[in-house]
């Protein structure tokens, strides 16, 4: 398979159940439909990484969502908070979809 690019996948909301803030180091349950797309992914060995704002302050975002990973999806995913242009879709709880260079809303 040839590397074109990468599928961005929201933490919390997406990949795991969130209510509210708990702290850097608590992550919630899985949200399994969204698990098992991931580990489909990367079956296809497509790249999948971990999209989240957890990474935008100065606290290390990481330990907490690297134990996730391994415990839900089997290994430790790359972690970010930048969008580049190997991103291939981004699944997120938060974001609208609008028609590519209209500033539409789809739907």
């Amino acid at each position: 398979m040839a590397n074109r690019g990468w599928y961005g996948v929201d933490l919390d909301g997406t990949l795991a159940t969130y209510d509210h803030w708990r702290g850097i180091d608590h992550v919630g349950e899985p949200i399994m439909p969204m698990v098992r797309r991931v580990r489909e992914w990367l079956d296809r060995g497509e790249e999948v990484r971990i999209f989240t704002a957890r990474c935008a302050g100065p606290e290390d975002c990481k330990p907490a969502i690297e134990k996730f990973c391994l415990e839900y999806i089997g290994e430790i995913l790359p972690i970010t908070n930048i969008k580049d242009f190997g991103l291939i879709e981004l699944w997120d709880d938060r974001a609208v979809q609008v028609i590519y260079n209209t500033g539409e809303r789809v739907g």
